[in-house]
């Protein structure tokens, strides 16, 4: 038998339109980086945003969708790696829908490298996607139990991974201040000491208000530079970020991906679970998750936004604990919504939206480069924090509008014709007849 791409009658309703959502929420989280210079776009007070319109933005976004949007997409990646496999297991036996698999990955991290290194987005999933998913075709005939110890599992491992790096900055405050309080006059500083207090001034010096608007600025004129600038600038912080948080990203995406087959198993994100199981998730997931993350934002607010301050008061880091269960809660809470059918008219926009989310995902980082960057309309960090959010409804607009008009003559969205074309070897079909 022909082993061929999943078909429009195959398709799943819910995972369109959750993967139309997330796709859509990804660009909520991604537009401050896109925007705003990296010490602004998570810190209100660097430009002083209390009390008006920024700060209770800032606020909403920070206490409900932080992270959760990248979490929902993991979790539908991962519910997307059972579906291909599976639908390919079953259309024929031996190496080929394995083949297959690791070819579609493969080319995964190309498109990766091009949204990286020509469309200069320096915030890109893809490349994690594809190496990670690799390793998830080891629990494609996992049980949902099984997967779910080995999701919380794998957040444990990312709890202890944000923690070790948060006692370190801990301990380096504590041993530097020491040190600093130390009679020279008395007592001279060993080589180590002289090293200590140092990496500790240097660290507090960075967190102050003055360091950051330099570093601001500094962010402005690469981002408004040409295109070598803006190369040269997006392209090093992605580096620099992949390899500092490769480890911690590798138990992030493990974590959803793996909840995510689970839930593809259990009926969850299919609509197929009861009632109650919807309203555990939101009630339960959003309760928990929405009042871990009230406490890490009084924890930033009572540090005054200022790093170091905020290593010596908070006693334990929290962030994964209080995103897990607001990803959930939120999931619940779509799934809720869904099978209502109050709604039915709304989440029809996210559909198609959904069916071609990867496009999408490409066309967010195109559009922003265009607006943003220097080479463009150069509007990085000349819009206050509500007009960046002004252009997010601008663009979620365009995209609905667009996908909706598409897949009324296309059978796949513009990259996942070309990315099917490539996994299989084989031009695909393309226009609907």
């Amino acid at each position: 038998m022909t082993i061929a791409p999943t078909s429009q009658s195959e398709r799943i309703i819910t995972l369109d339109i959750l993967r139309g959502i997330a796709i859509l929420g990804i660009l909520l989280m991604n537009i401050p980086s896109f925007s705003l210079s990296g010490v602004v776009s998570h810190n209100p007070s660097v430009l002083n945003e209390f009390g008006t319109i920024n700060y209770s933005i800032w606020y909403a976004v920070e206490w409900i969708f932080d992270g959760t949007q990248r979490a929902i997409f993991s979790l539908l990646f991962g519910a997307g790696i059972v579906l291909f496999i599976s639908r390919q297991e079953k259309k024929s036996n031996g190496l080929e829908p394995a083949d297959y698999f690791f070819r579609r990955q493969l080319w995964l991290i190309v498109f990766s490298l091009v949204d990286v290194y020509i469309l200069l987005w320096n915030g890109d999933i893809l490349m994690d996607y594809a190496i990670y998913g690799m390793m998830m075709f080891a629990f494609r005939n996992q049980s949902p139990k099984t997967l779910i110890i080995a999701a919380c599992v794998s957040i444990l491992f990312m709890t202890a991974r944000e923690n070790r790096d948060f006692f370190s900055h801990k301990k380096m405050i504590e041993k530097g201040e020491v040190i600093a309080a130390m009679d020279t006059t008395i007592t001279k500083l060993t080589s180590k000491q002289k090293n200590d207090l140092e990496e500790m001034m240097s660290f507090r010096k960075r967190m102050e208000p003055a360091s950051r608007l330099q570093r601001m600025k500094e962010d402005h004129e690469k981002v408004r530079g040409d295109y070598a600038s803006v190369y040269e600038y997006r392209t090093n912080m992605y580096v620099e970020n992949i390899i500092e948080y490769t480890y911690f990203s590798l138990w992030d995406v493990l974590t959803f991906m793996l909840l995510g087959m689970a839930f593809f198993k259990l009926g969850i994100i299919t609509g197929d679970a009861p009632m109650k199981t919807y309203w555990w998730m939101c009630i339960g997931g959003l309760g928990i998750g929405l009042t871990l993350s009230y406490f890490i934002i009084q924890f930033r607010i009572e540090s005054q936004f200022n790093w170091f301050n905020h290593i010596k008061i908070v006693p334990f880091s929290f962030y994964e604990l209080s995103r897990v269960p607001r990803s959930i809660g939120i999931i619940g809470l779509i799934m809720l919504l869904y099978k209502s059918n109050w709604f039915n008219g709304i989440f029809s926009l996210f559909r198609p939206v959904g069916q071609i989310a990867f496009t999408n995902y490409l066309m967010q980082s195109l559009i922003c480069g265009i607006l943003f960057n220097g080479f463009g309309f150069a509007l990085f960090g000349r819009l206050q924090r509500y007009e960046v959010y002004a252009v997010v409804l601008c663009i979620w607009l365009f995209q609905i509008i667009f996908c909706t008009i598409w897949m009324r003559f296309f059978l796949y969205g513009p990259l996942e014709w070309a990315w099917r074309s490539l996994t299989y070897w084989k031009k695909q079909a393309f226009v609907r007849v």
